[in-house]
């Protein structure tokens, strides 16, 4: 009712080496961690972009922001006094 123990991952390595050969599951590998690299390069792209993005639109909206010593006139105070 246990889990896996060593021996039984032993048996299952054998069993796999000899259907698939040393040859075949070194480019296996090769091939998954460059699948795994890719992913994660992807994955920093899009960060990268996503991290761009949001510092090009702080960067403009702090432009449209009021000079310093400036206030934002309420609506009430914009209007004419009669």
């Amino acid at each position: 009712m246990g889990g896996i123990s060593i021996w039984q991952l032993l048996i299952i390595l054998v069993i796999v080496v000899l259907l698939f050969g040393t040859k075949r599951l070194k480019s296996i590998g090769s091939d998954l961690g460059g699948a795994v690299k890719g992913f994660k390069k992807a994955v920093t792209e899009e960060e990268d972009a996503d991290f761009q993005e949001n510092k090009r639109v702080e960067s403009k909206t702090a432009d449209q922001s009021p000079v310093q010593g400036e206030s934002l006139k309420t609506e009430s105070e914009t209007k004419e006094k009669p």
